[in-house]
């Protein structure tokens, strides 16, 4: 069957369509992406004001105009941190499903985490062994551990790079004593999760997903992506260690320059480059592969997981 599934990120509404069946690898058949930024969108008090509200609907009914040009028989449609930590989420997820019959189904962080996992865990497969995996999203950090599809342990830290950008970063390029605040800040909240982690024991492969982690791995010269998913990509401490001040001393504008830097991530990627550092460090992560499948992914394999074979 054609699946489609809409994700409402903090960063982009994405629509991945697969050509998929039970047992199957789900083959890619379409994108549609929109940058909609709703991290960045709330208004002091965390509600997502008017325009944003339009803006999302607009661009949801687009999402599903495209679904059925294409031939999608479901879409599994899911919102992420920006819409579950807004205050007026249930107001704006109501207007969603009146004006676009579109019932998003708002994920925990917890769950981000594990479906994430579950897609790691797949990619890699049983050989990988104890996984640790990684993702740094526009709103939220994840990190997840286990033997198993479903991991030991999974959390979600309010850590994401767009988020993190908006509250500490008002200057461009920014303060060094915003950086360094904003690096202590990182530090202490993933340093209070990692005894969770460490209780269980070492990892045998540790990887990480995301856009940031995918654009900090070729920043420090890891393969294109036009060189295909099944090329190894990797991402190293020291390496990241080395460009986090380089990072810090450009413009949004200069850091749009560098290989493997999209326009509408750069301005965030400090953020990101602080939160990937300061996870490697505190988790003694000295590299990390990069897994091209995430939470889409795990969101569609656990759909899979729930029909029958062909």
């Amino acid at each position: 069957m054609r699946l489609g599934v809409l994700d409402v990120g903090s960063n982009t509404v994405h629509l991945l369509v697969v050509d998929a069946h039970p047992g199957a690898r789900p083959l890619p058949a379409h994108s549609h992406k929109a940058d909609l930024r709703l991290a960045q969108l709330l208004d002091p008090a965390g509600a997502i004001g008017p325009d944003g509200v339009d803006r999302l609907v607009a661009v949801v009914r687009e999402a599903m105009e495209a679904a059925e040009d294409k031939g999608v028989e479901e879409v599994l449609p899911f919102a992420t941190s920006a819409v579950r930590e807004a205050s007026n989420a249930d107001a704006v997820l109501k207007r969603v499903k009146d004006e676009t019959g579109v019932d998003l189904q708002v994920l925990s962080g917890e769950e981000e985490a594990r479906l994430t996992f579950l897609a790691a865990r797949r990619w890699f497969g049983w050989s990988a062994g104890k996984l640790l995996v990684l993702d740094i999203g526009g709103g939220s950090l994840e990190i997840a551990y286990g033997m198993d599809e479903e991991p030991d342990v999974a959390t979600s830290l309010p850590l994401g790079a767009g988020r993190l950008t908006a509250a500490w970063f008002p200057a461009d390029p920014p303060d060094p004593s915003d950086v360094k605040a904003l690096r202590r800040h990182v530090r202490a909240q993933i340093a209070r999760t990692v005894g969770e982690f460490t209780r269980f024991g070492a990892p045998d492969h540790i990887v990480a997903t995301s856009k940031t982690f995918k654009q900090l791995a070729r920043l420090t010269g890891a393969a294109r992506s036009a060189e295909g998913l099944y090329v190894q990509r990797e991402l190293k401490r020291k390496s990241l260690e080395d460009w986090v001040p380089q990072l810090a001393a450009m413009t949004t504008r200069e850091r749009a320059e560098l290989p493997g830097v999209s326009e509408g991530r750069a301005g965030q990627l400090l953020a990101g480059a602080l939160v990937a550092e300061g996870a490697m460090d505190l988790f003694g992560v000295e590299a990390l592969e990069i897994c091209p499948w995430a939470l889409r992914e795990g969101v569609i394999l656990r759909r899979l997981d729930h029909l029958p074979p062909s």
